[in-house]
């Protein structure tokens, strides 16, 4: 919408309401003529005068924004007016020179915004050099920078954060004499390693994305030309270049499918690269240039394609294709099934196509959306910490000039003390965190228990230890979307898995009467019948009526043989050679959705078997092993909009003509004839959470079939024209299609079963007791996806579910909401029209509400709508959300979560590649959240205050020293020492806090209970910092007023009393600390112990050696330490007698 709207707000009234005025005279002029039928309501378009509360929500809030009138766009202008005014006086004051900065600075403000507007085009075939517009090139970039910009923006993206760009600052500032406390080094060496570490990181994943675009940019490609083929580079491709693209490589960008070497006119692609989904997708040639003898043939044709502008959306397409030169001209429409999207792969043949799309403009590309950089929680609370010591830092250095009693040159003095105390704010939290997020996740992909899972986003592993929400997806995440054929009821009778040899036997019955006849029509030598219309006829028998259903399940679907051992059988049922390859024990199912796949498996279960299948006709092998071919006429492929699809077929052997259809019951009730089970039936098989299909047809006449197809008083149909359409083709395909769906015969219900995910109940169950809250979004039915949500016990049996009736007014949501808020513990069941609604009105008495409840089920949820319920949770509750699944359509919600998880499924990977946790099974998520998430948060805490602790205390020691020598700013150590302590001499110890463990992981899953206390998040709060202050400036005061006292001559007996025994606090502190000790954390204690004593001799420059090695220097710092540790041991000694943590009550 912003593009829409006006730039001057009085004349984009104006302009709104002559394209209001122009947009219902195109309806009207669209509608139907006089004395025409109207279509049917199904399909109608909405009229002007339909009650506000049924209006979509975006289509009302942008008719309101450009239909308002001048009261309330005249404060606007005055706005604009006033800031003109306010432009003039700038000129008036600064002169011209400010007027010409203000016009080059909003010219390049427009240059930079400006985006080119995408419009419909015509691609001619073969001459790129016809095309009226220019178009982007087809190189691939998927990098950030370029050689000029790396090094700008990655010290932009570092020092844009707060505590970089402190520690720049402060760098900086000791190139000016008069601020100089210490060696450069000593303040350059610890920025200079963050930033080498940082730049060479993205330089290497700048490198390997550079790589990636040139491996991809410099594929060959053949291109078609007058001369014969030539190779050109992907990045050198053009609209409008003939290119041929060969089995199983790369589609270089969006193009329409034109020839192909495959008999059939048509070829397999896979799109897990685009959609995530694993199944083949069937694309179809177009019919013209297939047909055409050779490839030369493609140049001594005039035509072109018309290519509506650039979408979005990768399941849809409406363009023409226009043959001129053919008498009469040829037009043929083109859909999805016509086109082949740029990073797709070829599975069979070899297929020629005219590009449309390339770089930018094509569907993968504009489909790539950067998600957001997710920042842990973790994060934003050590931050706020970094500002409150930032805080400190500054009431400290002004303690101290007003202590000097301002003398000399105070400022100067602050800016000293400022860069003294410097070390309360350490560098070095940054550093360590990062390496501890990383060593989280390698730890997650090390454990054997949780097998394939992959850590993407390495800077949030603590947020899978503080997760209130978890959303899940119901197909393929809980269940494992394989899909078994589990019942089929005819009305009377039902069968199911136990009773399916009843039905073999009747299809074997019905089609060995069937062959008979046929024999002796054959010998008779009677014409064969022809097609009649199906009235109502006698109750038929029991065999007939399962008979003619499992023929059209078996005829009603996009399913695709294909024979794997022997490539290119087309299934032609002409030769014994033919007939042994359609028996073929290879042969493999291919559709676009498992559904399909089941219904065809098991109508060859049962004897009918699918054995071939092209874009003209289908041949079906019955149990005696005759072979029946049928002529497909027709195919109205499935759409999320029309819920159904059907199949116009003919059979060979006797000419019928016969329409079938399947789909859901909530569609197809109105189309098929009166009953009185179908509702009840659905109902039973959905609350057994199975996915029904309904699956009815109708016999057609050849004169209806003739009518429908071609009009005797156009040149073309009403349907062919719905099909040329380049502007609404989806309503007007469906409205013409619709004069076939009426009085349709009722064959049967189909059940099919999605199974459980192994362990989902447990894993449940494990989920809640932690106290996690569970979410199923899923775009199933209400009855289905309330099964699941109770058979996967998210749901207790004994628990009460408050459905949500479906409100579609505020009157009715109110009325609902209020007799929801009546309801205690209970699950909540909405479904998506109805929470549309609720969250139109009520949205914060809704969340409020449904945030109590102790489950929820949304079902008939759009992806857009998954992710907005995850916003929503964000923004009322301040929670941490999870987000699981693993399916294309669940991509939007995992990335707005907080943490997204996704699994690698039958779907395929688009959910795991774009999640931030990807995992193999959905048990999996326990493990994950119980052990890794658990022991992430309360380490990083750890290890965060930690390493405040250690800037803290080193900064107390220097403000008790400043106080001793009169508040003089004075560093108390230099050069080397303040490298080493923050390095070699306590890093390691420090950093393998990453090691600690409260308790072991077999104990954190047998009791979740203990990961609902993390979400209180009292490892790190103010009150667990102000504990760390206290102890720190304890400590400090300790150790700098002990080697005051105990000193006796010189002051460098004072700096090496003090660091000593500094170093040796730190590293009782980290034992004091450590919970669980690992050899590691053994090794690197005695490491930097050892690393300190072995560095004494070579600091000369610091430390008296005469007097380090005498007694007194070891009983005195022996004499320190214990007094700034011992207290702290005792304490905590204590506080665990007397008040034990949970967990070590587990322990013990």
């Amino acid at each position: 919408m912003a593009d829409q709207i006006p730039l001057y707000p009085v004349r984009g009234a104006v302009v709104a309401a002559m394209a209001n005025r122009k947009r219902a005279a195109y309806y009207s002029a669209a509608g139907p003529g006089p004395g025409a039928e109207r279509p049917s309501s199904r399909y109608q378009l909405e009229d002007e005068s339909a009650p506000l509360d049924e209006m979509p929500l975006m289509m009302s809030e942008e008719g309101f924004e450009n239909d308002e009138s001048d009261y309330h766009t005249l404060p606007r202008a005055r706005a604009t007016r006033r800031r003109r005014g306010l432009r003039g006086l700038l000129r008036l004051l600064c002169g011209g020179w400010a007027s010409l900065c203000t016009s080059c600075c909003d010219w390049l403000s427009t240059v930079c915004r400006r985006e080119r507007e995408l419009r419909a085009r015509t691609v001619w075939l073969g001459h790129p050099e016809k095309c009226e517009e220019k178009h982007p090139g087809n190189a691939i970039r998927n990098q950030k920078y370029s050689v000029f910009t790396f090094i700008p923006g990655v010290l932009y993206e570092q020092f844009k954060l707060f505590l970089n760009l402190y520690f720049l600052v402060v760098s900086c500032s000791q190139f000016v004499p008069a601020l100089k406390i210490g060696y450069l080094y000593t303040y350059w060496a610890p920025l200079g390693f963050v930033l080498a570490v940082t730049i060479t990181r993205e330089a290497i994943d700048e490198f390997r994305r550079f790589r990636r675009d040139k491996e991809v940019n410099s594929q060959l490609y053949s291109k078609l030309t007058a001369r014969g083929k030539v190779q050109v580079k992907s990045s050198d491709i053009r609209v409008g270049d003939l290119i041929v693209v060969e089995k199983n490589q790369r589609i270089p960008s969006d193009m329409v499918f034109l020839r192909t070497s495959e008999k059939a006119g048509s070829c397999f692609i896979r799109t897990d690269q685009l959609d995530g989904e694993t199944d083949w997708k069937l694309r179809v040639a177009v019919s013209c240039t297939q047909r055409l003898p050779a490839l030369g043939d493609l140049f001594s044709i005039r035509a072109y394609v018309y290519a509506q502008k650039p979408q979005l959306d990768i399941h849809s397409f409406e363009g023409t294709f226009t043959r001129e030169d053919s008498d009469p001209p040829v037009h043929e429409s083109l859909s999805i099934e016509n086109t082949l999207w740029a990073s797709t792969v070829v599975a069979s043949g070899t297929v020629i196509g005219v590009v449309i799309y390339t770089g930018t403009e094509t569907r993968s590309v504009t489909n790539t959306s950067n998600p957001k950089n997710k920042v842990g929680l973790l994060d934003i609370e050590l931050n706020q910490l970094t500002k409150a010591l930032f805080l400190a830092l500054v009431a400290l250095s002004v303690v101290m000039v007003t202590l000097q009693g301002f003398a000399g040159p105070w400022y100067r003095n602050l800016f000293r003390f400022l860069l003294l105390f410097s070390y309360i704010i350490p560098i070095s939290l940054r550093v360590n965190l990062d390496m501890g997020k990383a060593a989280y996740g390698w730890m997650m992909m090390r454990d054997e228990n949780i097998p394939g899972t992959v850590v993407r986003t390495s800077t949030i592993p603590e947020e899978l230890g503080r997760l209130v929400y978890l959303l899940t997806d119901k197909t393929g995440t809980l269940t494992r979307n394989e899909m078994v054929f589990k019942r089929l009821h005819l009305g009377t009778v039902s069968y199911g898995t136990d009773t399916m040899d009843e039905v073999q036997s009747h299809v074997r019955n019905a089609y060995a009467q069937l062959h008979s006849q046929a024999s002796g029509n054959h010998a008779s030598s009677t014409p064969p019948r022809k097609a009649q219309p199906s009235g109502p006829r006698a109750r038929k028998s029991v065999s007939s009526r399962i008979y003619e259903a499992v023929k059209a399940i078996a005829l009603c679907h996009n399913v695709t043989p294909v024979y794997e051992a022997r490539a290119g059988v087309t299934g032609e049922a002409e030769s014994a050679e033919a007939d042994q390859d359609l028996s073929d024990e290879n042969r493999t199912y291919q559709a676009s959705s498992p559904d399909e796949v089941a219904l065809v498996q098991w109508t060859e279960s049962v004897g009918l078997t699918l054995v071939s299948r092209d874009l003209t006709s289908m041949q079906l092998r019955t149990p005696g092993g005759q072979i029946l071919t049928y002529r497909v006429l027709q195919m109205f492929p499935f759409t999320s909009e029309s819920k159904r699809m059907g199949i116009i077929v003919q059979d060979e052997s006797t000419a019928e003509i016969t329409f079938y259809m399947k789909g859901a019951d909530a569609v197809m009730a109105s189309v098929v004839q009166y009953n009185d089970w179908l509702e009840e039936e659905c109902g039973n098989m959905a609350r057994e959470g199975l996915r029904t299909l309904v699956v009815a047809k109708r016999a057609l006449t050849e004169e209806q079939y003739q009518d429908f197809e071609h009009s005797p008083t156009r040149p073309q149909s009403r349907y062919m024209q719905a099909k040329l359409s380049v502007h609404g083709r989806a309503l007007k395909v469906a409205a013409a299609v619709e004069s076939l769906e009426r009085e349709m015969q009722l064959l049967g219900l189909t059940g099919v079963e999605d199974r459980l995910q192994a362990d989902v109940r447990p894993t449940l169950e494990l989920l809640r007791n932690a106290g996690i809250k569970i979410w199923m979004l899923t775009g199933d039915k209400l009855e289905t996806a309330t099964c699941i949500a109770k058979s996967s016990h998210l749901v207790s049996r004994t628990q009460d579910i408050h459905v949500f009736r479906p409100v579609a007014s505020r009157e009715e949501a109110h009325l609902e909401l209020n007799a929801f808020r009546r309801k205690h513990d209970c699950a909540l069941v909405i479904s998506g029209d109805s929470l549309e609604v609720c969250l139109r009105y009520y949205e914060h008495e809704l969340v409020e509400l449904a945030c109590q409840c102790p489950a929820v089920v949304c079902c008939r949820c759009s992806p857009t709508q998954k992710a907005r319920i995850v916003k929503l949770l964000q923004q009322h509750t301040r929670r941490r959300t999870c987000a699981i699944g693993d399916g294309g359509n669940d991509v939007s919600m995992i990335q707005a979560a907080d943490c997204g998880i996704g699994i690698e499924g039958k779907e395929g990977k688009a959910a795991s590649l774009a999640a931030d946790f990807s995992i193999t099974q959905f048990r999996h998520i326990g493990r994950l959240l119980m052990v890794h998430g658990r022991s992430s948060y309360k380490r990083s805490a750890a290890l965060g205050q930690f390493v405040m602790h250690r800037g803290l205390l080193i900064s107390t020691m220097q403000a008790v020293f400043s106080s001793v020598c009169y508040f003089a700013s004075v560093p108390l150590y230099q050069g080397f020492l303040m490298v080493g302590y923050a390095t070699i001499y306590t890093m390691f110890p420090v950093f393998s806090l990453v090691l600690d463990q409260d308790v072991k992981p077999d104990m954190a899953m047998l009791y979740p209970e203990l990961y609902k206390d993390l979400t209180k998040g009292r490892s790190l709060s103010f009150k667990t910092f102000l504990i760390w202050v206290v102890i720190s400036i304890y400590q400090g005061g300790v150790l700098m007023y002990g080697a005051l006292v105990l000193f006796e001559s010189e002051f460098v007996h004072v700096v090496a009393i003090s660091f000593t025994a500094l170093v040796l606090t730190e590293l009782l502190m980290v034992a004091l600390t450590v919970r669980t000790w690992h050899w590691l954390m053994v090794v690197a204690e005695l490491l930097s112990l050892g690393c300190y004593v072995a560095s004494l001799a070579f600091l000369n420059e610091y430390f008296d050696v005469a007097f380090i090695t005498t007694v007194a220097f070891v009983w005195k710092v022996s004499a320190v330490t214990v007094v700034s540790c011992l207290p702290l041991y005792i304490l905590k000694y204590l506080k665990r007698k007397l008040s034990p943590p949970s967990y070590s009550k587990l322990t013990s």
